[in-house]
């Protein structure tokens, strides 16, 4: 499963992945910042916090720790990270992930960072 194209020419964000293990497209405004995330290889999240996040499981498997309880999302599962949560995650490649981040700063978009 893919993103349609119009996703896909989003701009893509400078991330701490190369683009054969994660890419991106995303859009930002003044109040969040919308990323669609496809994950090509399996790829572990150190335990980290930052601002509140919201997302969602679009395709694939992911586990996320979330304040030290470890669950597995299936597709159509869903998180809510209020600021500050310590959390981690093991993505499994395939995975299409779309979060929101209320720090509409949290990634720069490739080349403007």
């Amino acid at each position: 499963m893919h993103y349609p194209k119009f996703i896909q020419s989003l701009p893509s964000l400078d991330i701490p992945f190369p683009e054969d293990v994660v890419t991106t497209s995303a859009v930002r405004s003044d109040e969040a910042l919308v990323v669609f995330f496809h994950i090509h290889k399996d790829v572990e999240l150190p335990e980290h916090q930052h601002g509140a996040q919201w997302g969602t499981l679009l395709h694939g498997s992911i586990e996320l720790t979330i304040n030290g309880e470890t669950k597995s999302y299936a597709p159509g599962d869903s998180w809510d990270l209020p600021a500050g949560t310590p959390h981690a995650g093991k993505l499994k490649a395939g995975s299409l992930v779309f979060d929101v981040f209320e720090e509409p700063d949290r990634y720069p978009f490739k080349g403007q960072g």
